[in-house]
């Protein structure tokens, strides 16, 4: 940062906690954040602080605690309008007969627009500052979320069959790549492939992916190993696990982010780990269509970045990510026989700095750090649910909290004030949630 930069304070945000998110997970007390054009300056004593000259001074009052915003490392936002429409399905039925029907019928750019609209509305008012997104029509999502200032990876979606967006791979691709072309230098939005999974993409297409990403330096997300059965037809047809198979395609390696993983072998985690892929844990859309449990503290002891994700609102059936993270580690606790496993710390971790990671943009968001983008979120602790208070962590974690959240920035933006969104408009959102299940429900 310029001398010049340095010297000019925008924002100074004080707070009874700072929770960085740096290593150690330490908690800052009676601390502040001085920001100057969109970036963190200094993490800093009140007393410090007080001495800096800046244009606004925010003081968090109370038990109010300053921390990254949330990373929703997997979902598909449109289908925010498919929220409640089916449920209590497994995974196949789910999707085979109720989710693609519907979505042959009804997705659309429209149709994109407000169920994006509503899902980042949603996100931004329990803390998410940055969303990982694959579903159709990218090119409206990215819209929507530039509109609305939030950060996204946009992952446009590769299948081998005819959809709402495309005629097959051919179109996907080609449409893809012009949507990168369009965001390549945007600060807050990236484009990544996003061959849907193993059993609708077939091993021509995949190639295709690896040759992209590779020349492109481009992120690859994929859903993986999510059932017992997608695992089991993989053998009967291929003779490989899907995780083998990819493998062998050459489509693991760092760039490679790998949805649910609900069902690993010791060999599958030990490949993961070897090719240093990401893995996105969805536990509550794989609770809800009983797909399975991922084990994370395995996959964390072996080394594996372990990122959290929501999915789509049609199956979890919120976009909550501090009740995801509560997910995450009692769940983790249930599934590894052991009630150290999973530590608050490392859910927190999992939905902040491992979500920067496994989308490649660690270096300017996911903790709070000088020189890295004021992505920040404000958490009033005062409310009698969370008290008292021994640690902050345990609090986030523990205890119901994402209504909590008061105050959000995106690049120093202010996107959340006291609760009430600064970009979307939350009445207009609702109308056209109720619209669109009108429309669906033929009333």
């Amino acid at each position: 940062m310029s001398r010049a930069a340095a010297d000019r304070i925008d924002t100074v945000i004080t707070a009874r906690w700072i929770l960085p998110m740096t290593d150690g997970c330490p908690v800052l007390e009676n601390h502040a954040l001085a920001i100057a054009d969109g970036v963190i300056h200094a993490v800093l004593p009140i007393d410090e602080a007080r001495a800096l000259n800046a244009e606004e001074v925010l003081e968090l009052t109370g038990e109010q605690l300053l921390m990254p915003g949330l990373i929703n490392a997997h979902g598909h936002a449109a289908m925010s309008l498919f929220r409640g429409m089916t449920d209590d399905q497994p995974l196949h039925s789910w999707l085979n007969d109720h989710i693609w029907p519907a979505e042959g019928r009804w997705v659309s750019e429209d149709f994109v627009r407000d169920g994006s609209a509503l899902a980042i509305a949603e996100m931004l008012r329990s803390g998410t500052t940055t969303f990982s997104d694959m579903y159709f029509f990218p090119e409206v999502t990215a819209d929507v979320a530039r509109r609305a200032g939030i950060r996204a990876q946009l992952s446009f979606p590769i299948l081998d069959f005819p959809s709402a967006w495309g005629s097959g791979p051919e179109e996907y691709f080609r449409k893809g790549l012009a949507l990168r072309d369009d965001y390549k230098h945007s600060e807050l939005i990236n484009i990544a492939f996003g061959p849907h999974a193993p059993y609708t993409v077939g091993d021509d297409a995949m190639s295709k992916v690896v040759m992209f990403a590779e020349e492109l330096d481009c992120a690859v997300q994929i859903h993986l190993q999510e059932t017992a059965q997608e695992v089991a037809d993989a053998v009967k047809q291929t003779g490989l696990r899907p995780v083998e198979r990819l493998a062998r395609l050459g489509l693991l390696g760092p760039r490679t982010q790998c949805v649910h993983l609900a069902h690993l072998s010791d060999t599958d985690i030990d490949l993961l780990a070897e090719h240093r892929c990401h893995a996105i844990h969805c536990p509550e859309s794989n609770l809800k269509l009983a797909s399975g449990f991922s084990p994370v503290e395995k996959m964390r002891l072996a080394g594996i970045n372990v990122a959290l994700g929501t999915d789509g609102a049609a199956s979890n059936n919120d976009l909550d990510m501090f009740g995801e993270l509560r997910s995450a580690a009692l769940l983790g606790k249930a599934v590894a026989g052991d009630a150290a496993a999973v530590p608050d710390h490392y859910a927190l971790q999992m939905a902040t700095i491992n979500g920067a990671r496994a989308l490649g943009i660690d270096a300017i968001t996911g903790s709070l750090e000088a020189g890295k983008q004021a992505d920040v979120i404000a958490v009033d602790m005062s409310d009698l649910a969370q008290q008292p208070i021994y640690t902050p962590i345990s609090q986030l974690v523990y205890t119901n909290i994402s209504h909590r959240v008061r105050h959000s920035w995106i690049k120093g933006r202010r996107m959340l004030d006291n609760g009430e969104l600064t970009t979307l408009d939350s009445r207009e959102l609702i109308e056209k949630a109720q619209y669109w299940r009108n429309k669906i429900s033929g009333e």
